[in-house]
């Protein structure tokens, strides 16, 4: 599989109480070209600052090693246009002055070339195919008149307005109930599937990654302690700790697809 993205020897050392503690310790990892990679582990084991790497949105004060190539790019990528960022809370990411729609489409005006009326458009379009009801009428509605659930939809739709080539979900269902997971969870995997876009999924829960991921990465302490295709992984691990996360969830086989 032609890699999207290949990361070499990554380091991240941030510094607190003037002393420097390092996030993530010399990773190498690959992303396939229409891979689902999920990363997963406890809170502390580096996954957000892997994926604030990858966007280039680690704070001035972090300290880098290590290289991210993209062969896929040829350059550095661009935020919303090659990378579509979910965070965990949605009524974080979302401006709450403005209308959804508008959100989703300044995306596309900035990234795509298009005019207001097209952007628009494009808004309806993709509040749609994230299964919010009359796309018309909700496009004109606040971050605060939504649920939850609805503004993770509303924050996923403007995430792939840019047609990014790579989706990054960080703990995007961690603030949502457990029904509401399931459903994020199926739709962010129908979308990718559909536009044929790279992933990488980052939750602390195993049993979401199974049903999600082709291949599963598992941190600690900010080195990587296994990867391998998800279900191989969960029918085999190799490390002691990964076997640990996975008796932590009780019935995970029935979830592995």
């Amino acid at each position: 599989m032609t890699p999207a993205l290949n990361i070499h020897r990554l380091s991240v050392t941030y510094r607190r109480d003037r002393q420097e503690v390092e996030a993530l310790s010399g990773v190498d990892l690959d992303v396939g070209a229409g891979e689902k990679l999920a990363i997963i582990g406890e809170s502390g084991s580096g996954k957000s600052t892997l994926a604030l790497a990858i966007a280039g949105l680690l704070p001035a004060s972090a300290k880098i090693a290590g290289r991210i190539e993209w062969p896929s790019l040829g350059r550095p990528p661009v935020n919303g246009r090659d990378i579509g960022f979910v965070f965990q809370d949605p009524s974080a990411s979302l401006d709450p002055v403005m209308a959804v729609g508008e959100q989703i489409a300044e995306v596309a005006r900035a990234h795509r070339g298009m005019n207001w009326r097209q952007a628009y458009a494009l808004a309806e379009e993709l509040l749609a195919r994230v299964k919010l009801p009359e796309p018309a009428a909700l496009r004109k509605a606040y971050p605060h008149q939504l649920s939850g659930g609805q503004k993770q939809r509303v924050a996923i739709a403007a995430a792939i307005a840019g047609r990014p080539g790579l989706l990054i979900a960080d703990e995007a269902t961690s603030a949502l109930d457990t029904i509401v997971q399931r459903d994020i969870v199926a739709l962010i995997r129908q979308l990718v599937d559909e536009d044929g876009t790279s992933l990488l999924f980052i939750t602390h829960d195993i049993a979401l990654a199974s049903e999600i991921a082709n291949r599963i990465a598992v941190f600690r302490n900010g080195q990587l302690v296994e990867a391998g295709a998800t279900e191989a992984l969960v029918a085999s691990p190799q490390q002691a700790y990964t076997r640990l996360l996975l008796q932590a969830h009780l019935g995970l086989e029935e979830t592995v697809r």
